[in-house]
């Protein structure tokens, strides 16, 4: 039997078909090269396996353990490379393994705006984040915040960089460079 829709619900319904379609297609080119971060969340299953379905926390070590695989390093690495390994490992108990690794959460990606802002704490970057969108995430400057003595500090390694930044000019239009893409693990100080 087929139902019979009013043509302005068929359009409608295709319509949105195509705009889930495309935000789909968005989302997987965006994704393509994110790479993994400790405290990640991911989904990994292996197909006909339903004992190697599950979620695995990104360790901060930059691994997570899998049954038959052992650890699997994840930290800088694309989804597609962690999969890729992933099947390496378990082929030799499962041959012809098809398996998927899917981000659930990004949690790892995160960068922190402390002092004088009216909601100091985490901030979990799901796209590129600037200083002055960190800064609007966290409510606003305090009243009393030291606008032109903000510090991004940012580890390298076992050292730890200042970069300077001066809300009044990049507010007025100037000296806009300062205004960087926040790293993960970047700490937004405002005096």
């Amino acid at each position: 039997m087929m139902i019979k829709l009013p043509r302005a619900s068929a359009l409608a319904l295709a319509a949105f078909a195509l705009l889930a379609c495309a935000s789909f297609a968005s989302a997987q080119e965006a994704g393509a090269d994110y790479q993994v971060k400790p405290g990640d969340l991911l989904i990994v299953s292996v197909w006909k396996e339903p004992d190697l379905t599950m979620e695995v926390l990104v360790r901060p070590d930059g691994k997570f353990s899998f049954p038959l695989a052992g650890d699997v390093q994840a930290t800088g690495r694309s989804v597609e490379d962690v999969r890729q390994d992933l099947i390496k490992k378990i082929e030799e108990f499962i041959p012809d393994v098809v398996a998927t690794v899917m981000v659930k959460e990004i949690a790892g990606n995160k960068a922190y705006v402390v002092g004088k802002v009216n909601r100091p704490g985490p901030l979990i970057m799901t796209d590129e984040t600037n200083v002055m969108q960190a800064l609007s995430f966290a409510g606003g400057t305090a009243q009393f915040a030291g606008l032109k003595k903000i510090v991004i500090l940012r580890g390298q390694g076992s050292s730890q960089t200042a970069i300077p930044f001066n809300y009044n000019e990049v507010e007025s239009g100037e000296n806009l460079a300062q205004n960087i893409v926040l790293q993960p693990g970047d700490v937004v100080v405002v005096p």
